[in-house]
Order: C-alpha cells, then structure tokens, then sequence
C-alpha cells in the first residue's frame, strides 16, 4: 500500500499530504506533512498534542497521539492544489486509541465480520449557504431566495448553480459519487446524495464532503453551516443514515419482496428496527450530540410551520414523522442531524440494531399516520414514546444505556457524557439576548 501511495503522490504532483481524522465532535484536525515524509505518516504517524483536543482523555502531561495515515484513503483535494489527503486512525504508544472515533467504528465493524456480516450506510448531509447582509446578520447567499416554501425550487438551485457545480465537480473528481444535489425546505438550504458504501468509507466521505462545502462555500465568498438549526422560522438541517447489512451472498439482508406488511423488509431487519427504537433515547446523544440539535428535535409545531425532523419512537413505510422510514427493504434513520460524528453514530446505530437482532425485537406495526398531528395524549394511548427533548435528557438515557455506551467504549463515552454536561451546564447558565429583551424591564 505504501508503494501506491508513493505512486499517487508521484502521478498527482502532491506536495503535502493531510494526515486527517476528527475529535470527538466530529470536527476535522489535521497536519500538512511534507510529501516526503509519507513513510512517517504510515508508520509512527503524524503527532499531536493530545491534550489539545477535544474528547481524547488526556492531560498537558500526556503522551503525544499519533495519527496513523490509512494509505487506501488517499484522495486529492481539489480545492487545496498539491495537497492530498489520508485519513488516519489515533494510536497512542503504538496501540489504537480507544478515543479516536474513527477506531472505534472500526472495532465495531471488525466485530461485525466475524459474523460474517458487511454493514452498509448512506448519509444524506443538509448545509445552508449564508452570506454575510450589510447590517451584519446572516441569510440566504442568494437574496432572492425567499419563498415561502423554496423547497425543489428552481430559481433557488439555479443561482447557486456555481458553488454546487464547483462542489460537485470536486467530489466526482477524487470518486465520490454524487449522484442529485437538491434545494431543501429552508431558504438557503441544500442537500448532496452520494452513493452508499461500506460503513467506514461513508463516514470518511461524510468528513470530506463536509471539508469540500466549507471551502468552497467560503472561496465564494459565503459561509457554509452545518449547524442543525440556525434559524428558529427554517427547518433544520439533518443527517439522514440510510442502513442496510450484507453478506458474501447477498449486499443487502434487509429486503424482503415477501414482506407481509408490504415494507419490503426482512425479519432481520424488523429486528434491527426493534433494536433502534429500544435504544432510541441513548442514541439520539450522539445522533443529535448539540444543545441546538434539540431546536430541530420538537414535538408539535414548529416555529418555521413545518418540519420534517423527528419526535417520536416510531417507524412506517414513507413515514416522514416518524423517527424510522422504510423506503422499500432498508433503514431510513432520520434522527441525525449534520452535526452527527458519523463515526461514533455508525457504530451506536450498529450497536442498536444488532442487539434487537440478537433478542428478536420486535418493533409492533408499522405507523404510516401523521404522527405531527395528534396531541401527547394520543401519542401515549398508541404506545409511541418521544425522543429527547433536550441534550440533558438525551445524556442521562445514554448514560444508562449499557449497549451503546459499550459500543463508543468506556473511555470514550464517559469522556462523551462529560463534555456534554459540560455543555449543558454552559448553556444553562448563559444569559440571551431572549432573555434580556423579555425580563430586563419586565418586573
């Protein structure tokens, strides 16, 4: 591998090569490693301080973690000439880092293979393009982008047709294939599809993708976010996993022509749902890992008047409201947002739906009614449970939840639970501009 990789960097003019991999946020790091030094980033790794870094346990007295280069990933960045990137996994004393997200998965999907199984994930990233207004706020890139429902709108796709053209180009260029490009429901809202792959390679693109839309949002001159709800009057912006698991004989053990219910889903895979919606509370800690995350997460109407995000414990076959869709023998998880770590999300949703496999969950009937619709009490007298309504709910539920937590790993996922009440506590204790404008002169 190493000499493909002197091979690459030989045929693609590479001058430095991005030894990247992410914090426990998800947030790319990286160093610029001269080409010359491949062997290094292949070997002992690129270093870091550890302590540095968000999420990876260590102290100002740690040792150096060492991002070790995994040369199958090496990709040009088309944005960046000269430069190549290779994502890396954390090693500390030699030994893989149980902190690093990207190790992590890895356990979980080398776990999975010894059952002979292959798992499968799309992830479908929403963004917003903002520009920067002469009064300071931010909004639409495109100022006429104002309809009231701009979803699919062609004026709002056509004026940006630059950006997402260069953005497309980039990923198409370095075989990420992205197959549609869409404006989505709020004003300033688009989504990139590319196609599914092996878990580990979906996440590693997630990050790229994510790096691509940044830059090349910010050499035009706009600002690309990924925060899930930006604005209280817009929907947010998800992180949709498409989920499936195969074998050597068959890509996709999900599907089901036979289904009784008419989802095209195999028992396996009513199993797995069985599992997400038993572990559906913990999971939305790391599907949804933002205080903000929980703006997009409501129960009942919206401030932007419609929403597309999930509440409820639920699934159906094109079922928008509810946190499960089967569209037709796989797994729609709409409960990620685009802040998700698609690492540490693969291998908790993973971890969730193999324990309904293993105790034959049973997720009851499919529910194809608009959930958006009928009060709390309804939705108790159906049995539906809600999904957290706030990161302090959504922690305490992972901290009790053994199965996922186990998955993250001990290390990790106290370390996890930590920063978030550290979050928490902070939000908690700021003051807004909500609340001076309501209670400065209001007693």
């Amino acid at each position: 591998m190493s000499a493909a990789a002197r091979k690459f960097i030989k045929d693609n003019g590479v001058k430095f090569i991005l030894a990247q991999f992410v914090d426990i946020h998800g947030s790319a790091k990286a160093k610029a490693v001269p080409a010359a030094h491949l062997d290094m980033v292949l070997t002992d790794g690129a270093g870091f301080a550890g302590f540095a870094l968000w999420g990876f346990g260590m102290g100002p007295h740690g040792p150096d973690y060492m991002a070790v280069g995994d040369p199958s990933t090496m990709t040009n960045i088309p944005w960046i000439p000269g430069y190549a990137r290779m994502v890396c996994d954390g090693h500390v004393h030699g030994k893989r880092y149980p902190y690093c997200s990207r190790v992590v998965l890895k356990k979980a999907l080398e776990d999975l293979k010894k059952q002979g199984l292959t798992l499968y994930t799309g992830i479908e990233p929403e963004f917003m393009l903002l520009a920067r207004r002469a009064d300071g706020t931010l909004g639409p890139c495109d100022p006429t982008d104002d309809l009231e429902k701009p979803c699919y709108d062609y004026k709002g796709l056509a004026r940006s047709s630059g950006f997402l053209g260069r953005v497309v180009e980039a990923l198409r260029s370095v075989g990420i294939d992205v197959y549609q490009i869409d404006h989505e429901d709020a004003n300033g809202q688009f989504e990139v599809n590319y196609t599914y792959s092996d878990a580990l390679s979906t996440a590693d693109r997630f990050i790229f993708v994510k790096m691509a839309i940044s830059e090349i949002a910010r050499a035009h001159g706009f600002t690309a976010t990924f925060m899930p709800k930006p604005f209280s009057n817009r929907t947010g912006s998800g992180a949709h996993f498409h989920i499936s698991l195969g074998n050597a004989k068959n890509r996709n053990l999900f599907y089901d022509e036979r289904d009784k219910n008419g989802l095209k889903l195999s028992q396996m895979g009513y199993w797995f749902v069985g599992g997400l919606q038993a572990h559906a509370r913990a999971l939305t800690a790391v599907c949804a890992p933002t205080i903000n995350s929980y703006k997009r997460l409501v129960v009942g109407r919206a401030l932007s008047g419609a929403t597309w995000a999930p509440a409820y414990i639920a699934y159906g076959d094109n079922n928008r409201t509810a946190f499960v869709r089967i569209p037709g023998g796989r797994i729609e998880l709409r409960l990620p947002d685009a802040s998700v770590n698609p690492y540490l999300a693969s291998a908790a949703i993973l971890a969730a739906g193999m324990d309904g496999v293993k105790r034959k969950l049973d997720p009851g009937k499919p529910n194809n009614t608009n959930l958006y619709e009928y009060s709390l009490e309804e939705i108790a007298s159906k049995g539906i449970k809600l999904l957290p309504q706030s990161l302090k709910e959504a922690i305490d539920a992972l901290e009790q939840d053994k199965v996922i937590c186990g998955a993250l790993g001990s290390d990790l996922s106290k370390e996890f639970i930590e920063l978030k009440r550290m979050e928490w506590v902070e939000y908690s204790r700021h003051v807004s501009d909500w609340e001076q404008k309501r209670y400065l002169e209001f007693f």
